[in-house]
């Protein structure tokens, strides 16, 4: 009986253990969806911001790169 109460509790431990780590492993996704979230967001408003530039510069045509000599 003895073995079987030490398995069980070392399986307890185990347990226990993984559900921290799963937790934790949660809250750092979570972290980072928000990130992420903020990240595209301002990216939207970049791009937003940038259309609105170029439709006021009022040329349209593509930017030539002088050569370098």
């Amino acid at each position: 009986m003895n073995d079987a109460a030490t398995r069980l509790e070392s399986l307890e431990v185990k347990i226990a253990h993984l559900e921290r780590a799963t937790q934790e492993l949660s809250d750092v996704i979570y972290r980072q969806q928000q990130q992420i979230d903020t990240m595209l967001n301002l990216n939207r408003q970049l791009a937003s911001q940038l259309e609105t530039l170029e439709a006021k510069s009022g040329d349209a045509g593509p930017v030539e790169v002088p050569p370098h000599y």
